[in-house]
């Protein structure tokens, strides 16, 4: 594959489908494991304060190897103030929590199908309203299994939700084939799903994925499969760039260790406009039609876009030169979770997960996604803040009275108070924060849109 050109077009590898020409206008990138200086301070950005906070949840086998990564909002058809949370925890599974925080639900990942095999790990999960089947049209939750290169599909009980009760059923098809790979020995090297984002159409309901340490995504689409459970089939791939001419006439490629690509996770699809926005970790994020077939655009890169590193093997670290400048200014890698907020007639907002320095960049959702501003998730009262957010999802509709006007949730990768083993040793802490959307836009001059857009639609 040619090297993709900063400042003007190049060549992108399409799985399927050949050769499609890229222009490459962007702005915004970082790595890790080789950090630029910050051209930010995020102290100085307008912070929001969560209103709720979920359980924390612990990466040991005390608290289940449960790590916190990505939530959905899933919207009550009927009573608003009954909509549920649900966000992934890798290997300990799916959590599904009510506006107040509390746990409603917990799935674990599916078990390692043989002693020497990779167990489950959720790792991306999204939102299907009215998914067309042979057994109706439910709402669904569907998540991608990074540890069985799988998708898991849930059911969605109204009902049960509005009793407060476990609202989720598995519904996956057991015959659902891997992704990306052809055998358990290839799933266990973990090149394997990674990012999700759905979206629906008259003709069925789609699923966008990444793959782990690689720069590939493949469009699915969901279909029916016998005693109502749901299955999927692979349509098509591409492979983003992973090698870039800079503005000097020089090459580059994000530094990690060998054999590992600039992956891609944090994807949103706008479901009015069938636009695919997909955050590529070390180089930024980009804009493409969603069923893969388009002219993808890198719409931000992130502050480290062209500095150069060196992987040292010693310290299994990439060791940064001097920054060239070539960069952006409002995401700090790894550029993370994507959200949309919906407002009337193609206005509203593209969100993204700044993880480097622990904010928000937030874009129009409209022609060339300019940048708007950037704002962070602070303290408040027992409630801390977010740093190392992974994922992120807002909506825009009244979810009874705690959140009248919208809610923003993140996973905060960071949870504080700190908690110790019987060793001493401080556990790795994670959880779920949620914001009112009212607070964000009024720190920020944003739009408040309760009304034009409704995720049922």
């Amino acid at each position: 594959m040619r090297p993709l050109t900063a400042l003007a077009p190049a060549a992108l590898m399409i799985g399927v489908l050949g050769v499609a020409a890229v222009p490459a206008t962007a702005t915004a990138t970082s790595s890790p494991a080789a950090k630029a200086p910050a051209k930010a301070a995020s102290k100085d950005l307008p912070a929001v304060a969560p209103r709720v906070e979920t359980p924390a949840l612990f990466d040991d086998e005390a608290g289940g190897n449960a790590n916190g990564d990505d939530p959905a909002i899933w919207v009550h058809p009927t009573t608003p103030a009954r909509s549920v949370v649900a966000t992934t925890a890798k290997e300990g599974g799916l959590y599904v929590y009510d506006l107040d925080g509390r746990q409603l639900q917990h799935i674990p990942a599916p078990p390692a199908p043989g002693e020497d095999d990779e167990p489950g790990r959720l790792n991306n999960v999204d939102v299907v309203y009215g998914s067309p089947s042979a057994a109706g049209r439910p709402d669904l939750l569907v998540a991608s299994d990074r540890g069985s290169d799988k998708l898991r599909v849930y059911r969605v009980d109204p009902g049960e939700a509005a009793r407060g009760r476990e609202p989720l059923t598995d519904v996956t098809d057991p015959s659902a084939p891997f992704i990306f790979n052809a055998t358990q020995t290839e799933v266990n090297d973990a090149e394997t799903v990674y990012g999700l984002a759905t979206w629906k159409r008259a003709s069925g309901t789609y699923v966008v994925v990444s793959r782990r340490h690689t720069t590939r995504l493949a469009l699915l689409k969901l279909v029916d499969a016998p005693h109502g459970k749901v299955g999927y089939k692979l349509l098509r791939t591409i492979d983003l760039p992973s090698s870039f001419t800079l503005p000097d006439g020089g090459r580059w490629s994000p530094c990690d260790e060998p054999g590992v690509g600039p992956q891609v996770e944090g994807m949103v699809v706008d479901a009015e406009t069938g636009t695919l926005y997909a955050a590529q970790e070390d180089v930024g994020v980009w804009r493409m039609p969603a069923d893969l077939t388009g002219r993808p655009a890198l719409i931000d890169r992130v502050r480290e876009f062209g500095v150069p590193a060196t992987f040292d093997a010693a310290t299994e670290e990439c060791v940064p030169g001097a920054d060239p400048g070539f960069g952006g200014h409002h995401l700090a890698a790894d550029a993370e979770g994507l959200t949309i907020y919906y407002g009337k007639n193609g206005k509203g907002y593209l969100i993204a997960s700044s993880q480097g320095d622990d904010t928000f960049s937030v874009y129009g959702r409209s022609g060339a996604n300019a940048y708007i501003g950037s704002f962070q998730v602070g303290d408040h009262g027992a409630v801390d803040g977010v740093q190392a957010s992974d994922g992120a999802m807002v909506v825009n509709v009244p979810l009874g009275r705690s959140f009248p006007k919208g809610l923003f949730v993140t996973h905060d990768g960071a949870n504080t108070p700190e908690a110790l083993d019987p060793e001493g040793e401080e556990r790795e802490n994670t959880d779920f924060k949620y914001v009112k959307w009212d607070d964000i836009a009024g720190r920020l001059g944003l739009d408040v849109d309760t009304r034009s857009w409704n995720p049922r639609r």
